[in-house]
Formats: C-alpha cells, structure tokens, sequence
C-alpha cells in the first residue's frame, strides 16, 4: 500500500482547501455550500522529497436522512480504509461540534495515525483557539490556514514524519488515461463501480450525483490504464449554480488530458444534441472516441434494432462516421468487459504511427490518380506527406495549399482509413506549402 492520506471531517471546515493546498492547484471543488465534495478525490502532494497520495472526503455527517449524507459517510469510510495516515480537520471558530465528536469516535474505531488540522486560524487569537480540540487525545494540533497557507509547513513536517517509513514511492509511469463522458445521469459512475468490482464513486438516482472528476487507476484481466469517471455535463442554460459550473470544467479539463473518452448516452433517449455538443468537444481535442449506447436492456428489441440505431447515430456524427458503438447494460453487466477491449483498442489505434516511406508509398499514386482540382489554370501539386508520431495528424506538402477544398482532405483521409484502422480516432489533414 502506497504512502495515502485521507482529509476527513464534517461538512464546510475547509477539506476542500486543504486539499488544493496541498497538491498545489484547485482540484478539487470549492464552494460555501456544505457537502459540495460527495466523492473521494485524489491527488499528488510533495513535501522535503517525500510524495504522498492525498484523498479529499465528503463531509461526515450522522443522523441525516439525505441520500447524498448516507453515502458520503461510507465514501469516507471507504478513505479511512485505504488511508495510512488521518487528517482530520475542525474549525476553530466554531469550536468542538457533536459532528467533530462522531468523527473522532470513528476515527478511535480506526486505529490510524492521526492529526488534528484545526483550520481558519488567520490569526494569533483565533490559533489559541486550537488548544480545545487536545481533548480528543490523538495528541499535537496543527493550528493553520488552508486559504492562506499559514502554519501548513508545520503540519506537513509532521505528516512526513508519521508516514510510514517502509513504504517506497511508486515509479510514475506512463499509461493510457480513458475517460467515462456524457450527460448527467447515463450511468458514467455505475460503469466505474462494475468494471473495479466496488462502490468507488457515489451513485443515486439523481442527476449531477458526481460533481469532482475521480482517477482510478485499473489493473485488471490483462489492463493497466486510468480510469476517470466525470461529472455529467448538462446544457449551458441549464448550469444555473457556480458549482455545477466548476464540474462541467472538470470533466472538459478530463477530456482534454485523456487519451480516450468513452461516451456513454442513454439508450431510451438516443443521440442527442448535447451529446453531439460533447462528441464535438472530444474532436476537436484529438482525443480517440467510442459511443457506449447504455440501458440498452430497456429497449424494445427485434432482429433490426441495434443495427437500425447505430445507423441514426452514424447519421447523426456525420461527417466523423468512423467511430465504434457498442450497446451495453450496466445494470445487467453486459459487454461492460467490451467496453474496456474497445477503450484500449481505440487506445492502439490512436498511438499508430505509419512510416514515412510507407505512407508516401500508399498515398502518392491515389494523389497523383486523383489529384486535386485545378485553380485558375493552376495545378495543385502535392509532394510529400508525413505523420507526426503523438497522434494522427498528417502534413502534407504542396505548392499551393490554400486552394485544397474540405472535400478533398476529406477523400485523403477516406482513403487512409481505408488502408489503416483508425476506428474512433479524429484524423486531421493539414496542408503547408513546400518551398
């Protein structure tokens, strides 16, 4: 088990902030309302050399009958276990709450190494505050400022001294990052929870449930990738608080740092115009793309139906036609195992690189057969052709690139995915002249 820290408390005490404190960027969501974070987020956090994971928890509150209450409580649950080492933070201008005491009770069950962070001590008065909370008995308090950073030098030199000194840091390495987009309520955290075997991310009947963007990474049956469940996007005019706001550039920061997203949409409702919108978000990023059509076992069925719906949705992403759907039910677990072979095969398909000499080869005669149309008298010559190795991007290069219509670099790019598998990956043909 690697070196993890687990950032626990009741709600709206300043995890949160702490939390972005720590790994030094804000990460994680932010707000006045209590029980924003619903989700275990994680991060990376270095402090004297020592690099730590860190987990910001949702809020622990007993006795709600909030559905959200109930499953933060075991998402925190759920840190606790993963944890070696508690942060466990209060506020000093509120001073020991009956929430605190659940908290601390539940830490003793525990039995990890624990520090008490008492937050919003901005000042002398307000630190002298945090002598209250040595009645727990887990020893030193660390009086500090999340927003301001005041006294967190001191609770991180503690922390590292505490961790546990067997425990070697993991090589970081470099693996494929898919990420699970779409629409609020499509099922993106329930196809999580089926492929790791556990209720990693929260799950309700509700849409926007998940508001953070969660990594995971997956190391099964032959697979090592992160995994990223993402916070539904919903219409702009639709976005009515700052908060769901902040998640809907969580989950646009996701798709743009992934490798692979796997669009989900929901089978009863078909293709619709957001999903477009988020397919299109996904294009013009690079990022390679399959549609996962779930609740499919809610649909009506006959010999024709998966073959006529997957044709309406290769109408509707015209003209990037080539991208792989596959119909899934993740209630019944089915061809949720697919989805992960497709992920890593479009995954393939992204990182393919053609040779020079091999693409100009293939691609020159069909050129010289078809060339261009003629501008003003004048005719397009096109000479060479190469492909940059991070992704399918292909330059080619002609004495007069401006008069190369959209149809053209369409048929170019036809006739490359004729040749070569670059199902659910966007190709972009770009033209420069050649001196």
């Amino acid at each position: 088990m690697p070196n993890v820290v687990a950032i626990i408390g009741r709600p709206n005490v300043g995890k949160s902030t702490l939390f972005n404190r720590l790994i030094e960027s804000r990460q994680a969501i932010v707000d006045e309302i209590s029980g924003v974070t619903r989700d275990r987020h994680y991060g990376k956090a270095e402090w004297c050399g020592v690099e730590f994971s860190l987990i910001d928890t949702g809020g622990y509150i007993v006795g709600s009958e909030d559905v959200f209450e109930g499953e933060i409580r075991k998402q925190v649950k759920i840190a606790m276990s993963e944890c070696s080492v508690l942060l466990f933070v209060v506020d000093v201008t509120e001073g020991i709450t009956g929430f605190d005491k659940e908290v601390a009770n539940l830490i003793r069950k525990n039995k990890k190494p624990v520090l008490i962070v008492a937050n919003k001590a901005d000042n002398h008065e307000k630190a002298a505050y945090a002598a209250d909370f040595y009645q727990f008995g887990f020893g030193d308090v660390f009086p500090i400022s999340a927003i301001s950073g005041s006294g967190t030098g001191d609770l991180l030199d503690k922390l590292i001294e505490v961790l546990p000194k067997d425990e070697n840091p993991v090589e970081e390495i470099s693996i494929p990052k898919i990420a699970i987009i779409g629409r609020p309520n499509v099922g993106k955290s329930s196809l999580v929870n089926a492929l790791l075997g556990e209720e990693r991310n929260i799950v309700t009947d509700i849409a926007g449930t998940t508001r953070d963007t969660i990594n995971t990474r997956y190391t099964k049956f032959g697979h090592d990738f992160w995994l990223i469940d993402t916070a539904g996007m919903r219409k702009k005019a639709k976005v009515h608080e700052d908060l769901e706001f902040y998640s809907v550039m969580r989950t646009i920061n996701a798709i743009e740092s992934s490798d692979v997203c796997l669009l989900m949409i929901d089978a009863q409702q078909g293709m619709e115009a957001q999903d477009l919108s988020i397919l299109s978000l996904v294009e013009r990023n690079r990022k390679g793309v399959a549609i996962l059509v779930n609740k499919w076992d809610l649909v009506e069925k006959d010999t024709k139906t998966a073959k006529d719906y997957e044709e309406k949705i290769r109408e509707r992403i015209a003209p990037f036609k080539d991208v792989p759907i596959l119909f899934i039910s993740v209630l019944d677990k089915q061809r949720i195992m697919k989805a992960v072979d497709l992920a890593m095969l479009v995954y393939t398909n992204k990182t393919k690189h053609i040779p020079t000499r091999e693409l100009n080869d293939f691609i020159l005669p069909i050129i010289e057969n078809q060339p261009p149309q003629t501008v003003k008298g004048k005719r397009v010559k096109i000479k060479y052709v190469s492909q940059l190795k991070t992704e399918a991007l292909f330059m080619f290069y002609c004495n007069m690139p401006q008069y190369v219509t959209e149809a053209y670099k369409r048929f170019l790019e036809n006739k490359i995915r004729e040749t070569y598998d670059f199902s659910g990956v966007p190709i972009v043909i770009s033209l420069r002249k050649k001196n």
